[in-house]
């Protein structure tokens, strides 16, 4: 009897298994389809020439987006085909931020996002609205998703256990002339709801978040160490002494400072010995057009 038991609960287990097995296959192959659309919707969003176009691309992209993203195990899915934006997952996996851009007529840049955050049941989606424009202090703004100053995030950095918080490194492009990054600083409150902004930063000024703006002309190095606990960035400055103040003359030079965490926050370490930190990479993100015209002109800087 005791074996008749035991080969019914192996029998049934072995049926379960089969039959999450395809429904898994079945929301790949559904999920594959949906990426094949956005990938597609993305590169119109990004090369029309029309800025007409590239917003009802862009409104197309956030439907399809949305729909995919209802199938279930949708979160463990990359979307890597889908070039026109950057997804980055939390550390500890328990949300992923999906966010991108769309150009202006301008030149200037409008963001768009949400967090998936990684749940058994349905969807949980916070979409993320782009306030930059009307926020006048964004360095020294606590706000939520429905004030978010846009950005295109490429690097998550989870600092605490219990009450975690986490620094996010983005790319925020400007106007015609400047650009900029940023270093965010995301929590939940105890309704689950995002806080963007914090003063974890222990420099003079004591951001909530920290801002760069330089040059479009240049690029900036903005990237984390894990082994040291260290943010690292360019320091940027003007060419000359008679353009400083204006921002979008910045750029580097040549010196670094750096963010490093301790007892849970950022302390503030100007002139950094870049002799002594690893010469990794991350994969940061770089101005497309710029990125464009370099692959056009063939260079390889």
């Amino acid at each position: 009897m005791k074996r008749f038991l035991l080969f019914i609960f192996s029998l049934l287990t072995c049926i379960n298994c089969f039959a999450q097995h395809a429904d898994e296959s079945a929301s790949t192959k559904q999920l594959q389809v949906y990426q094949d659309s956005l990938a597609n919707i993305g590169k119109e969003m990004v090369n029309n020439e029309a800025g007409p176009e590239r917003i009802n691309a862009n409104y197309k992209f956030i439907k399809t987006l949305v729909t995919a993203l209802k199938v279930p195990n949708s979160f463990s899915f990359p979307f890597d085909s889908v070039k026109a934006v950057t997804i980055v997952n939390s550390p500890d996996n328990t949300f992923r931020i999906i966010s991108w851009h769309v150009t202006n007529d301008d030149d200037s840049y409008r963001f768009y996002g949400a967090i998936q955050m990684n749940t058994a049941g349905p969807l949980h989606l916070i979409p993320l609205e782009d306030y930059s424009p009307l926020l006048k202090n964004p360095e020294d703004s606590v706000v939520n998703n429905r004030k978010w100053y846009g950005a295109q995030y490429y690097k998550i950095i989870k600092v605490g256990i219990e009450n975690p918080y986490y620094v996010m490194l983005g790319w925020k492009g400007y106007t015609a002339d400047a650009t900029k990054k940023v270093i965010e600083v995301l929590s939940f409150n105890k309704n689950g709801s995002p806080v963007f902004g914090s003063p974890v930063f222990d420099n003079k000024k004591g951001q909530k978040r920290i801002i760069f703006e330089y040059t479009r002309q240049a690029s900036m190095m903005l990237k984390y160490i894990p082994e040291q606990h260290l943010i690292v960035f360019d320091h940027l400055s003007p060419p000359d002494n008679k353009f400083k103040g204006k921002l979008e003359m910045y750029g580097p030079d040549l010196t670094y400072d750096g963010f490093r965490l301790k007892n849970g926050r950022w302390e503030f370490i100007e002139n950094l010995d870049m002799r002594n930190v690893p010469s990794e990479q991350d994969n940061t993100y770089i101005d497309p057009k710029k990125a464009a015209d370099t692959t056009n002109t063939g260079s390889n800087n």
